[in-house]
């Protein structure tokens, strides 16, 4: 059955499996909504090169792209430069991130309810990496 965002609140992800193995469903349906009403976050697109980027390496690589882009700027407790660490242009993950609140901890705690100050779980991080993905597929086929 999919996840809703509610689900976080009273069910942080009972299992804790690692960013290698497939995604779960989320239905990340209100989140967009959400999301679509923002001015700020619906500004983001992905040009016609971030497009061809992600059909010459692949979904699977840009998955394991955003996971270490999660891994490394979102996911720890403390981040010095929270946020300003995530560009604004340069891979199309860091366009996703802008577009669906998980550029910072400030943003992510604001949209996705995941409180900031303490290190995310690898499940949280699945999660942030499934909607990075979900945004990615409606741009490539919205």
């Amino acid at each position: 059955m999919p996840r809703k965002i509610s689900d976080l609140q009273l069910d942080l992800f009972p299992s804790e499996p690692s960013v290698e193995e497939p995604l779960p469903h989320y239905d990340h349906t209100l989140l967009f909504e959400r999301l679509s009403k923002s001015d700020f976050r619906s500004r983001f697109h992905l040009s016609k090169e971030d497009r061809a980027y992600i059909r010459k390496k692949g979904r699977e690589t840009i998955r394991r792209h955003a996971a270490d882009f999660i891994a490394e700027r979102l996911a720890p407790a403390s981040i010095p430069n929270d946020g300003r660490q995530t560009p604004m242009r340069g891979h199309p993950v860091f366009k996703a991130q802008h577009a669906t609140a998980c550029c910072c901890r400030g943003c992510f705690e604001k949209w996705h309810h995941i409180p900031a100050g303490r290190a995310l779980s690898p499940a949280e991080q699945q999660y942030a990496v499934s909607v990075l993905m979900e945004w990615i597929q409606r741009e490539l086929h919205g």
